[in-house]
């Protein structure tokens, strides 16, 4: 990763890197409800900017090279570390790459497009030419933009993503993208992202299993 203390992207090193797909929603008795491939869910159960960014980077940053998800190249290392409450995808270091995942049932999903920790300085510069794009199951997905949120991030010594096994704190920025859980079965997800001369993408077959 080039830029800052670190680059990433699913969008750029995360899933990142967002917006709107959730809602309040009436009629069920789990407060939720299905649209196309996907279960709307209340704004309560979205993370806020700086809780997704501080957990994406943290998670991104817990593998080393050989296992780091950011630097699968198939998918295979894409349930490393994965918390129960959300599931993170990431992007690459740079280059394309095509992943093929099972994912839980009922868990949200959360990546960036293209995003960057580094200073405040960095992150204006890097947001002033961000663009991206997350296409699920052929319908384009709106993102949510961070300029900068003060973040900590802890990584295990050697990490690709961030180099080092200590905590600190940092802005963090990107274009994001927080899903509610998808139906069960078989979904595509394209990730593209860009900044400045970073471009990453990223084409995801996601197998959903039965919440």
């Amino acid at each position: 990763m080039n830029g800052g203390i670190g680059r990433a992207g699913l969008g750029g090193v995360m899933l990142a890197v967002l917006v709107g797909c959730g809602g309040s929603a009436a009629g069920e008795s789990d407060g939720s409800a299905r649209t196309g491939a996907r279960t709307q869910t209340t704004e309560a159960a979205r993370l806020s900017s700086a809780v997704l960014q501080s957990r994406w980077w943290t998670w991104a940053a817990s593998e080393p090279e050989a296992t780091n998800p950011v630097a699968d190249e198939d998918g295979r290392a894409c349930g490393r570390n994965q918390p129960k409450d959300v599931w993170f995808l990431a992007g690459t270091f740079g280059t394309q790459a095509e992943r093929t995942c099972t994912v839980p049932g009922g868990v949200p999903l959360a990546f960036p497009l293209v995003n960057l920790v580094a200073d405040p300085a960095d992150c204006a510069e890097f947001m002033s030419t961000a663009e991206g794009s997350a296409v699920l199951d052929g319908e384009k997905i709106d993102a949510e933009t961070s300029r900068g949120e003060t973040i900590s991030v802890e990584g295990v010594a050697g990490n690709p993503v961030t180099g080092t096994g200590e905590r600190f704190t940092a802005t963090g920025c990107g274009l994001w993208v927080q899903l509610p859980p998808l139906r069960s079965g078989k979904h595509t997800l394209e990730i593209r992202g860009r900044s400045q001369d970073f471009s990453v993408g990223v084409d995801y077959t996601l197998t959903v299993e039965s919440a």
